[in-house]
């Protein structure tokens, strides 16, 4: 039994038929010539022969061998097994020039992240994107000491100074402003090594842009961003495995 695929709008039964014809068609085969090998072919007088004999096994052991040497399970396919049901491009009422478009539409998804997961309220989910800062000696006189309320906090929850926190930019404190927009400015700071210790990432599944910093930076990294960026509100500063330390 033969099965041919092909695509509506090549229809010409003619050429399909020739097309089958040839795939089925046996191959041609050749006698090959009797090997004579380039090389003394006398095994009774090797030059050096192994001290012991090959060992032998005997039926029994090799029959117990290939059994634990072969999978348990096959993974066999179905004989109805059809290869082109989910391709657009050999659906009856998809047209030729609308196959790559509709292609590129449905394979774009794909390389999303979290894969396994449902977008949200049905909406394709965006790619995050990441911004990393430079070192730059010249902030360190700018920056002043922690306030007496951090630094208590820091404290009573035994953190180092240079522990990594993150600050959340909401949309509801960008007063009027595209998320974007304040994404492109963030990476403008960061990019001229206005932000010490800073690395970001935008989220927009979620609507929110995380900055992350040194908490020995991070009310100097808030100001700027409040200046920089006109942002309104509080900004809740959070670390790992203890949630909000800070309110800025």
């Amino acid at each position: 039994e033969v099965v041919l695929h092909y695509r509506p709008h090549h229809r010409d039964l003619i050429k399909l038929q020739k097309f089958a014809e040839a795939a089925v068609k046996e191959f041609p085969i050749r006698q090959l010539p009797r090997f004579t090998p380039w090389f003394p072919n006398d095994l009774y007088r090797l030059p050096l022969k192994p001290k012991k004999r090959p060992p032998v096994i005997s039926c029994e052991e090799a029959e117990e061998l290939k059994q634990l040497c072969t999978p348990s399970e096959y993974v066999t396919g179905s004989p109805d097994y059809d290869c082109t049901k989910n391709l657009l491009e050999f659906q009856s009422n998809v047209k030729c020039g609308q196959t790559l478009i509709q292609a590129q539409t449905v394979q774009r998804p794909i390389n999303l992240e979290n894969q396994g997961e449902p977008p949200p309220n049905g909406k394709q989910k965006l790619k995050r994107s990441w911004s990393v800062s430079l070192p730059s000696p010249k902030l360190k006189e700018k920056i002043l000491p922690l306030s007496q309320e951090l630094q208590n906090n820091l404290e009573r929850l035994n953190l180092h100074a240079f522990y990594r926190a993150k600050w959340t930019i909401e949309q509801s404190i960008c007063n009027n402003q595209n998320l974007e927009d304040i994404w492109i400015k963030v990476n403008r700071l960061i990019k001229h090594n206005e932000l010490p210790s800073c690395n970001a990432t935008i989220q927009r599944s979620v609507g929110q842009i995380w900055i992350f910093c040194d908490i020995l930076y991070c009310e100097y990294v808030r100001n700027i961003l409040r200046e920089k960026l006109n942002l309104t509100d509080k900004m809740n500063l959070l670390v790992h495995k203890f949630g909000i330390i800070f309110s800025l």
